[in-house]
């Protein structure tokens, strides 16, 4: 009876035990999944279509979850409608438990006390755990739940706020970064350590810093050196001499943020230290306003002063002076220009006047050259068509008048004149590569005096800028004009001139530079004629930013068929070179 005890009290024991494992198995199935994804803001910037990509993974994930939920829920009803196993005994005798209730206790629980010491103690069984796919399927039953529940909430937080969902779409992730960084300072922006930034190189060291003035940056630039020269004033009588020669440039440019303006200028001195007696002044200043006006018309203006001794090889020649009488020369101009499609427009007034000094005599007194004192106006339109950005061929038509202080000179002519010209060229704009224009064209001054013939020829002007490579630039200029004279029965001359110019960086602070000239003068009513040829070159070498050694050497040299007019005349210049 004793040994039957116990072996009812396993039978029961076992029983108890299984039903708990039905139990726990069935409560797993059914209990809600806790969330255990970890939600965490983004590093950095989600660009758009990485959003877009997200939510139609998240739309699939939530396809798939809502599908295999359903199929655990018709498992489990299914389970729970099938009828329970029938009991079959383990072994003869064994009875069902009177307990039907699934089993609450744990089965760490101690066993029951007996009152056999001896008695066998059942084994813990362990809990079976679920399988891969019982687990991923609860896995992604608890994913579809908080998903479900965060779209539940972001719908809510949408239609508080007026928030459509291509908005939410199109809203940008909050980086950490940018997050700590507008609580700490809403309104600070992150700086770069200095020790990582770049050094940008500057284009030229050794160019000038120049002088804050107001809205202006002004450059000057004083040169100071000796000049020899085998003939001193460029004359056919002329004379060696060792010349002083100071030479003073500045340019001021505007730091305006839509118009501008720019200021040029020069003076250069020379005086004798042997030799020759030479004492001369020359300069000239240049201004030039750019205004941008309504309508897409642009104006502007220009005015410019130049003083300066008349060249010993001027057409004029008058004996017997001590020195070359000064000329003043004051030029203004007005244009207004206006782009329509690929037409250009461009109306140009401009006045030009002459003033001539008196000369000194070498017997005493001076000769007053009043009588060729004249002014010049001028109106010019140009037509152009832009071909391409690079190209732009146009037309001019120039009118004018030229009228002298006095209406007859001391001659008695009537000087005053009628102009007439026509032009065709072409503007360039390359870039830095070549940039500027050049024409060709024909003018007429009719005199108001019938004893005087027309002066008339053609025309050629230029202005071109060509860099080859870095740190080279090649200037051609030309230009063509008409020069008065109060010689008798003579109506004047046409004078053409060009100039071809270098200028090549070596290094960064040796500059080199060269010119060639070229000048051609065509009396009118006769075959006089002038040939004027000149060469330069010269080095630069900087010391530091703000002072230089320079050097350059000149010669020139004038034939003409007229008695009296032929020279050659050949210089050196070496000295310092100081800016700001």
């Amino acid at each position: 009876m004793s040994g039957a005890q116990p072996e009812k009290k396993r039978r029961r024991n076992g029983k108890a035990v299984c039903a708990l494992l039905l139990a726990t198995s069935v409560f797993a199935l059914l209990r809600p999944a806790q969330p255990y994804a970890q939600v965490t803001e983004l590093r950095g910037e989600v660009s758009e279509s990485a959003i877009l990509d997200d939510q139609q993974r998240k739309t699939r994930q939530l396809s798939l979850a809502s599908a295999e939920d359903q199929t655990a829920q018709a498992d489990a009803t299914t389970q729970s409608t099938a009828p329970a196993p029938t009991y079959q005994p383990t072994s003869p005798g064994a009875v069902q438990d009177d307990e039907t209730a699934p089993a609450t206790g744990s089965i760490f629980d101690p066993p029951e006390a007996t009152d056999d010491p001896f008695a066998d103690t059942p084994a813990p069984v362990p809990t079976r755990r679920p399988s891969s796919a019982t687990q991923g399927a609860a896995d992604q039953d608890e994913a579809a739940e908080t998903q479900a529940t965060a779209a539940t909430a972001v719908t809510t937080n949408d239609t508080d706020t007026g928030e459509t969902d291509q908005d939410a779409t199109n809203r940008r992730a909050v980086t950490i970064d940018s997050a700590d960084r507008q609580q700490l300072d809403p309104g600070a922006e992150r700086a770069e350590a200095i020790e990582g930034r770049d050094k940008r190189a500057e284009d030229d060291p050794f160019a000038a810093t120049g002088i804050k003035l107001g809205s202006f940056v002004i450059r000057p630039t004083l040169e100071q050196g000796l000049t020899a020269s085998s003939n001193a004033d460029s004359s056919s009588e002329g004379k060696p001499a060792l010349l002083s020669e100071t030479t003073l440039r500045f340019n001021a440019i505007s730091d305006w943020r839509e118009n501008s303006a720019v200021i040029d200028g020069y003076g250069t001195f020379l005086k004798t230290i042997s030799g020759d007696e030479v004492q001369e002044a020359r300069g000239r200043v240049d201004g030039t306003l750019n205004v941008d006006l309504d309508n897409d018309l642009r104006a502007i203006a220009k005015l410019g002063y130049e003083a300066a001794p008349e060249s010993a090889s001027s057409p004029v020649v008058i004996e017997g002076t001590v020195e070359q009488p000064v000329r003043q020369t004051i030029d203004g101009s007005l244009a207004l220009e206006k782009d329509a499609g690929k037409m250009r427009f461009a109306l140009t007034g401009a006045v030009e006047h002459d003033i001539y000094g008196d000369a000194k005599l070498s017997t005493g007194g001076t000769l007053s050259q009043k009588d060729r004192d004249s002014t010049l106006y001028t109106a010019t339109l140009r037509t152009g068509y832009e071909i391409s950005p690079a190209i732009t061929p146009f037309t001019e038509v120039e009118i004018g008048r030229r009228v002298y202080d006095l209406r007859v000179d001391t001659n008695g002519f009537e000087r005053s004149s009628t102009r007439l010209g026509v032009r065709a060229g072409a503007e360039l704009d390359l870039g830095e590569k070549l940039a500027g224009e050049f024409s060709a064209g024909w003018l007429r001054e009719a005199i108001d005096d019938d004893r005087l013939p027309a002066i008339s020829g053609a025309t050629v002007n230029a202005d071109l800028r060509w860099s080859p490579e870095r740190g080279t630039t090649i200037g051609l200029t030309g230009q063509t004009i008409v020069e008065g004279t109060t010689a008798a029965n003579e109506s004047g001359d046409i004078l053409y001139s060009g100039r071809l110019t270098g200028e090549r960086e070596i290094r960064a602070n040796l500059i080199g530079n060269a010119a060639l000239g070229v000048a051609w003068r065509d009396y009118i009513g006769s075959d006089g004629h002038d040939l004027t040829l000149s060469a330069e070159a010269g080095l630069t070498w900087w010391l530091n930013r703000y002072a230089g050694l320079t050097t350059r050497a000149r010669t020139e040299k004038q034939t003409s068929n007229l008695e009296g007019r032929d020279y050659t005349a050949h210089s050196i210049f070496v000295g310092v070179t100081l800016q700001p």
